[in-house]
C-alpha cells in the first residue's frame, strides 16, 4: 500500500486543475491499449485507432519509445510533467495555449532524462535503438498528433465533462469533507485517516506532502496516474466518472423524447448529476437560450430544482424528475 502524509494547510490549498496535456496523455494510453472503458470511448477508439496504428507503423521507433514509457506499472516521469496548477487557459477557448505549453516542457526534457525515465519505466535497460538523443521530440510530436486529431475536435464537451466533475466533487467536499471527495477518485484511492492517503494499493514509500501543492487532475478517459517534481508540486490525475465521461453520448430514451421534447430530455437525463447551464451547453451542443428555456420549462414542472455553490448555480433532478427518467429507461 502506497500512502502520502498530507497536513491541513496542504489540503486546504489544494486544487482541482485542468490539463490538456494530460487529456492527450490518457487518450494515448487509451490508443496504446486499444481497449475501451464505456461505449462512447469504444467509438472513439474505432474512429481513431486505424490511424494511431498507421502512425507507428510508419515510425517504430516511436512505437518502441511509447511502449517502454507505459511501462507496466510506471509511466515514464517526463511524458506525465505536473501541471503548473495554473488551468485558466484550459477553459477558455480550446485550450491550445494551455496543450502548447505544457507540451514544451515534454519537448524540452534532455536526453539523459529521458533515457533514465525509460528504463525505470522499463524496469531494465533500453533497447539499443532507444540509444538517441530525439527522444523528447518524438514523444512530443506523438503528443501533439493525438491532441490535434483526437482530442481537440472533441475539446469543448471533455471540457464541459471535467468542469461537472471538479463541480460535483467540489459539493461533496463541501457536504460530506476530504474522505468523501477523495476515496475512489482512482483506483486504491482512500483517505484513511491521521492525514493519511492512500494513493495506490501497491507497495510504495510513503512521501511527505506537507508544504507541498496537491493538485487533482480529472480526465474523460479510463486512465489514471501520480506525477510530482521538485518543485514541490504532487499530482493526482484520476478519471471522471463513468457515468459523467459518457454525458452528451448516452442515449436519450425515445419515449422521454417523444414526451419533452428531445432537446428538453437530453437537458433532463444529463443531470443525474448536479450541473450549471455552461456544463450543459457544452455536453448537450445546444444554445445558451435553448438550455435555459428547457431549464424553465423543466422547473416550472417541478422536474428539476437548483442551487448556488460558490459562484456557479447547479441544477438538479428532483424526486419526480428522477422517476420519470427511470420510468423511461426501463419502461
Amino acid at each position: 500500500m502506497g500512502w502520502w502524509q498530507v497536513n491541513a494547510d496542504t489540503l486546504a490549498g489544494s486544487r482541482f486543475v485542468v490539463s490538456p496535456l494530460a487529456e492527450a496523455t490518457a487518450s494515448l494510453k487509451t490508443l496504446e491499449r486499444g481497449t475501451a472503458a464505456y461505449p462512447a470511448e469504444r467509438a472513439w477508439l474505432d474512429a481513431h485507432l486505424p490511424a494511431y496504428r498507421d502512425r507507428l507503423a510508419d515510425d517504430p521507433v516511436t512505437g518502441l519509445l511509447i511502449k517502454a514509457a507505459f511501462g507496466s506499472s510506471w509511466n515514464a516521469t517526463f511524458l506525465t510533467p505536473t501541471p503548473a496548477g495554473d488551468g485558466a487557459d484550459a477553459f477558455a477557448g480550446d485550450g491550445g495555449r494551455a496543450f502548447a505549453g505544457e507540451l514544451a516542457r515534454v519537448r524540452r526534457t534532455p536526453p539523459e532524462t529521458v533515457r533514465a525515465d525509460l528504463a525505470e519505466a522499463l524496469g531494465g535497460p533500453l533497447p539499443a535503438v532507444l540509444d538517441r538523443p530525439d527522444l523528447a521530440e518524438r514523444a512530443a510530436d506523438l503528443l501533439e498528433w493525438v491532441w490535434t486529431r483526437a482530442v481537440l475536435p472533441d475539446w469543448t464537451r471533455r471540457r464541459g465533462v471535467i468542469e461537472a466533475d471538479v463541480l460535483a466533487r467540489t459539493a461533496r467536499l463541501g457536504q460530506d469533507g476530504w474522505a468523501a471527495a477523495l476515496d475512489g477518485m482512482r483506483p486504491g484511492m482512500r483517505w484513511l485517516g491521521g492525514g493519511r492517503l492512500q494513493i495506490t494499493a501497491h507497495d510504495h514509500p510513503p512521501r511527505e506532502l506537507s508544504g507541498a501543492r496537491l493538485l487533482f487532475v480529472p480526465v474523460t478517459p479510463r486512465q489514471s496516474w501520480l506525477a510530482w517534481d521538485a518543485a514541490h508540486r504532487s499530482a493526482v490525475v484520476y478519471p471522471c466518472s463513468g457515468p459523467l465521461a459518457e454525458a452528451g453520448r448516452t442515449p436519450v430514451p425515445e419515449a422521454l423524447g417523444t414526451l419533452l421534447g428531445p432537446g428538453r430530455a437530453a437537458v433532463l437525463t444529463l443531470l443525474d448529476a448536479p450541473k450549471s447551464t455552461t456544463q450543459l451547453v457544452a455536453l448537450t451542443g445546444q444554445g445558451l437560450g435553448s438550455v435555459g428555456r428547457h431549464l424553465k420549462v423543466l422547473r416550472d414542472g417541478n422536474l428539476v430544482q437548483r442551487r448556488r455553490a460558490g459562484r456557479s448555480v447547479l441544477y438538479y433532478r428532483t424526486l419526480a424528475g428522477e422517476v420519470l427518467v427511470t420510468a423511461q429507461r426501463h419502461g
